[in-house]
């Protein structure tokens, strides 16, 4: 018996050795840690159209002029208003995980302000200055949860270097359009520079769209990575639906997909985005509750 059982009980040990990698081969391959991550864009055609520091450099100016302005005109919030320690609690949260997607960031000078008006807007410009605006906070009653998927788009723009990206294809499809349909209009007989610099213009749009759902993605992997729950992502979108389902423009024509697209794209994704926010709130997907949102203002 004890000659039998010896090799038999080998042989069961190695079965088990074996199949036990090819079962984490087989998880590796279903399960993601979050959205991947692609290199940035560059270039030489960038580094000449919009260098680094240049843009860089104008943002800040751009930035600080804009705060100046604000302040002159009462419309800067000031640092002890609750709702702008609310905003830079929750930056001060987002910030950490942002170098995942871009390395510079670790180095970036951040700024977090908030600026009285009612539009529905945020932004966040090269080197991590954030500027919301209270309509947006106000009109869309937004939780933490729905201020971080804003935060963390606005700063997935930033972090993309999109700016860049949407500077250097604005400038180098002007020029393309230019020269191309001179050259066409001189072999025609018919000038159709007109058309060549609209289908120019739709080019750069549709590269905008591409770019607004990338920041969704990445913008929701930095939130939950940092406690949010990315099904605010859904919950914010709704909301902005209800503001434009009167006199929203054709997608086609317009830099943002529509709403049912980025909710659609955010659904698909949320089996890599859930288990970062369980993973982020010491728990599992199962165990998370339901997702509750306030109403939006009328």
């Amino acid at each position: 018996m004890n000659k039998i059982f010896k090799p038999v009980a080998l042989l069961a040990l190695c079965a088990a050795m074996q199949a036990a990698p090819a079962q984490e081969r087989r998880q590796d391959q279903v399960v993601q840690d979050g959205i991947a991550v692609k290199p940035l864009k560059g270039g030489w055609a960038r580094d000449i159209l919009a260098p680094e520091d240049q843009v860089n450099e104008q943002s800040a100016q751009q930035y600080m002029a804009l705060m100046n302005q604000a302040q002159q005109k009462g419309a800067l919030v000031p640092a002890s208003d609750p709702r702008v320690k609310r905003l830079r609690t929750i930056a001060q949260r987002i910030i950490p995980h942002t170098a995942r997607w871009n390395q510079e960031a670790q180095q970036w000078k951040w700024q977090v302000n908030l600026l009285q008006s009612d539009q529905v807007n945020a932004f966040c410009m090269p080197g991590g200055r954030v500027a919301f605006f209270t309509g947006i906070i106000d009109k869309l009653k937004l939780t933490d949860d729905e201020i971080a998927a804003v935060m963390g788009h606005e700063i997935a723009h930033a972090l993309r270097e999109h700016g860049r990206d949407r500077q250097t294809k604005s400038t180098a499809t002007g020029i393309a359009s230019s020269i191309g349909g001179a050259a066409l209009s001189a072999w025609l007989g018919v000038d159709v520079r007109g058309a060549a610099n609209a289908l120019g213009q739709l080019t750069v749009l549709k590269f905008s769209r591409d770019e607004e759902r990338e920041a969704d993605l990445v913008g929701l992997d930095i939130a939950a990575r940092a406690g949010y729950d990315p099904r605010a992502g859904v919950a914010l979108w709704n909301k902005m639906a209800s503001l434009n389902e009167r006199g929203a423009p054709i997608e086609l024509l317009s830099t943002h997909p529509g709403g049912s697209n980025r909710i659609e794209q955010i659904q698909d994704h949320m089996n890599v985005l859930l288990p970062l926010y369980a993973r982020a709130k010491g728990t599992s997907v199962d165990r998370l509750p339901a997702y509750r949102t306030n109403l939006a203002s009328q």
